[in-house]
């Protein structure tokens, strides 16, 4: 189906972003960018475009959260997920490709979140924080497309947060899995948003009204 189907469809809606947002980078994690992981992904222009977003979210200073996973060696505290993908042992406790990418790592003020599921939503204090900063609106970065990302946008809407997805700013390791993704979310669930109007949003925000002091 084309875009026009969608549209005809009623699925054209569009969400205006709030007067507070925050940036929400998903699983920035060396797996997917170190060849010796078997969930490396090829991801490293998003990985980029992820730094570029970073130090803008920081020049306008707004909340900061960056999420990882970590899971015990048996992997049991990941339940039926990590039965289903094994390979998720990567991000066992002790293993490096748990660790953030250099240059996502979160700093010292901003808030880390860690998981064990595909959502950073799911089964940890993310929205209670986002909602006592009075966070309305999520720039959306990060990786997986079609796994965590896309879970993370779709819980971000059904809590009541606007979701914008930075395109550039996410990738998969198929570009065909990762552009379908992109197109469900962008007529589903939130925003999708360019890199360029992404900045463009940053730099024109007013410190001081909604942003952190």
């Amino acid at each position: 189906m084309t875009h026009e189907d969608y549209e005809r469809a009623g699925l054209d809606g569009h969400l205006a972003p709030g007067t507070t947002p925050a940036l929400l980078l998903v699983d920035p994690a060396r797996a997917y960018v170190d060849a010796d992981c078997p969930l490396h992904a090829g991801v490293e222009p998003a990985v980029e475009a992820m730094r570029a977003l970073l130090a803008a979210a920081r020049g306008a200073r707004i909340r900061v959260v960056v999420t990882r996973v970590r899971l015990r060696p048996d992997g049991a505290d990941g339940g039926v997920f990590f039965r289903k993908v094994p390979a998720l042992r990567a991000f066992a406790e002790g293993s490096p490709y748990g660790d953030f990418i250099d240059g996502l790592a979160p700093a010292a003020d901003e808030l880390t979140v860690t998981k064990q599921y595909p959502s950073a939503f799911f089964g940890t204090s993310l929205a209670a924080c986002l909602t006592a900063d009075r966070v309305d609106t999520l720039l959306i970065g990060g990786l997986t497309t079609s796994g965590c990302v896309r879970a993370t946008a779709l819980d971000a809407m059904q809590h009541g947060f606007v979701p914008v997805v930075v395109e550039e700013a996410v990738g998969d390791r198929d570009p065909d899995v990762h552009a379908a993704n992109l197109f469900d979310i962008r007529h589903k669930i939130g925003e999708v948003w360019p890199m360029g109007r992404a900045m463009e949003y940053l730099d024109a925000y007013p410190d001081g009204m909604g942003g952190r002091s």
